[in-house]
């Protein structure tokens, strides 16, 4: 494989939260709609209770809290990864500073996105929070309505790892470790992420972990692609 190809994808992971630390901060509308929701997930225990556990996989009930995104650079025939990550109080804002990065970075060459579960998780949550913040969608998140193989720029690990498989998630945790990858779960995992943040407001150790993810799906990607191992020292976490 050509290294100069792999400096062209973009490794992308989103970490979301509910839009409200409970649910009776809902407004009655949406308090009605989460009871739906959840009878429809057969959610054993009462909405209330379900509220925080899971509406923030919801992109109707759930938020945007950081974007962690990296890429590889070439330099004398070696790769390094750099990391950084979008945050902000206001979600509109943090996703007007990560579209706008979006555009200036892959606005050259022929870029693609990549991220692990993202064609059922990441790129249309993300295009669902766009539209509810009336933001119009980057060139690489134009998506509504296509068919896959018409959007070639989308890149998912969890897929290539399937090899045609359709039966069951891997998680990027499940595939780091059969590959000999450290863990990016030595802090906090994805579950966490909701009572850390409305519990401590720390986001920063929540865009700590966000980016630790986007480093181990680059190091996987680099694997499956038969690129060997990312040494430590080659791979930057952004403070």
């Amino acid at each position: 494989m050509d290294l100069k190809t792999v400096t062209n994808i973009l490794f992308l992971d989103i970490e979301t939260v509910s839009q409200h630390p409970t649910f009776h901060q809902l407004d009655e509308r949406f308090q009605r709609l989460w009871e739906k929701k959840a009878k429809a997930l057969k959610a054993d225990n009462p909405p209330e209770e379900s509220y925080p556990e899971r509406a923030a996989i919801y992109a109707e009930f759930g938020r945007v809290l950081v974007i962690g995104v990296g890429h590889f650079t070439l330099q004398k025939g070696e790769l390094s990864f750099r990391t950084r990550s979008f945050s902000h109080p206001d979600e509109h804002q943090m996703l007007v500073d990560f579209s706008n990065y979006l555009v200036r970075v892959t606005k050259k060459d022929n870029w693609r996105i990549c991220a692990h579960n993202g064609k059922e998780f990441d790129f249309p949550y993300l295009c669902r929070r766009l539209l509810v913040n009336s933001l119009p969608l980057p060139k690489l998140l134009q998506i509504m309505g296509k068919k896959p193989w018409d959007t070639p720029q989308l890149m998912d690990t969890m897929e290539l790892w399937k090899f045609g498989d359709l039966k069951a998630y891997t998680s990027l945790e499940s595939m780091a470790a059969c590959l000999g990858i450290p863990t990016s779960k030595d802090d906090i995992d994805g579950s966490e992420v909701g009572k850390v943040f409305y519990s401590t407001g720390d986001v920063k150790r929540i865009a700590t972990y966000c980016q630790k993810d986007v480093a181990v799906m680059a190091q996987v990607y680099a694997r499956l692609m038969g690129l060997g191992n990312i040494p430590p020292g080659k791979i930057l976490i952004q403070g």
